[in-house]
């Protein structure tokens, strides 16, 4: 079969892995309507294009804090990599810097940031960091990546506990005996226990993590101007607009329906990214016409590392690059970094 869309790599995806691990990826908490309207609520918005604008060059670059991407697509942190393909992370890793672009590393994945970082030397990486209760463990994870050349640390705010993920439930969901948490390794004197993230993180380690290291600070989860507000208050320097692919509070916004209260909060002050139901070219033209600097996908990577690896991978990003330079063209846009478009939102009936 022809692989087109991002659609072909889901469905190839659902096909072939093992149930257990595709109800992992795909799930979303309880009835999964954050999840759904992560997806529809792109269909509610539409462009109004312009006509004869010259758009026989296209440059689709921009920069992520400074430092200067193909497209403004990344990789977002999700976890336990080696589900999809066996070389796990490493492919991810191989893959975005094959593409020149960001790829956030997870604090759950299966390979150590050490493999991550030789699979992929040069790469542009940040790391995601959960707070565990012992605080030891989240230190040294964050001056590991420092001393191993990510560039940036993602905090994920949302996640003081983990969402009710009901096919997770059902399934018993747990790891395979052959692969580990590589980066809890040894942190832990039975694994990781459960409940081990810490739920009274609150703004102020912002401040902890600051004494710890000299990366930038870029924020996950944020929905709310009055979030975004505090971000910028307590000196991040990004923040990624996020409910966690639909995976924690269910009934929360789309991020797309987010994204403008949070823009219009920080008044550029920071930058702003996105996360969530990104699946076509035109998506990622929409997320920047409303303010974001890059968005970051999630599941449709697991997709391609599902089909063909670091291959596969991509396929899936070659995919979205062409349909976002074509989107960019048809809307009369020839620059990337400095999009502005004029575009109608519809609300939901």
């Amino acid at each position: 079969m022809a692989m087109v869309c991002l659609s072909d790599f889901e469905a190839y995806a659902k096909k072939y892995l093992p149930k257990i691990a595709w109800d992992f990826f795909a799930a979303g908490a309880d009835d999964c309507s954050t999840r759904d309207e992560n997806i529809l609520a792109y269909k509610r918005i539409h462009f109004r294009p312009r006509m004869l604008r010259d758009v026989s060059m296209m440059d689709i670059r921009t920069k992520l804090l400074g430092t200067e991407i193909s497209f403004p697509v990344g990789i977002a942190p999700t976890g336990f990599h080696q589900l999809a393909w066996p070389d796990g992370e490493k492919s991810t890793a191989r893959a975005a810097k094959a593409m020149n672009i960001c790829y956030i590393a997870s604090t759950y994945s299966t390979c150590t940031l050490e493999e991550i970082s030789a699979a992929a030397p040069g790469g542009l990486r940040w790391f995601q960091l959960y707070i565990h209760r012992n605080r030891a463990v989240s230190q040294q994870l964050v001056q590991q990546a420092e001393a191993l050349g990510f560039q940036g640390l993602v905090l994920t705010a949302d996640l003081p506990y983990t969402g009710r993920r009901r096919d997770d439930v059902r399934n018993g969901f747990r790891l395979p005996p052959h692969m580990k948490l590589k980066n809890l390794e040894g942190a832990f004197e039975y694994g990781l226990p459960p409940n081990s993230l810490d739920p009274s993180v609150t703004w102020n380690d912002i401040y902890w993590l600051r004494r710890l290291t000299r990366l930038p600070i870029i924020i996950k989860g944020i929905l709310t101007k009055e979030d975004a507000e505090l971000a910028v208050r307590h000196g991040v320097q990004g923040i990624i607009v996020s409910n966690h692919g639909g995976r924690q509070l269910d009934g929360g916004p789309a991020t797309i329906d987010a994204l403008v209260e949070v823009v219009e909060a920080v008044q550029g002050r920071v930058e702003v990214y996105l996360d969530g139901g990104i699946r076509k070219g035109s998506d990622v033209l929409k997320a920047l016409a409303l303010g974001a600097k890059c968005v970051f996908i999630g599941r449709p990577a697991l997709w391609g590392l599902a089909y063909k690896g670091e291959e596969g991978l991509q396929d899936v990003l070659r995919i979205l690059q062409d349909e976002f330079r074509l989107s960019m063209a048809l809307a009369g846009k020839c620059f990337a970094g400095c999009l502005v478009l004029v575009i109608q939102r519809f609300c939901k009936q």
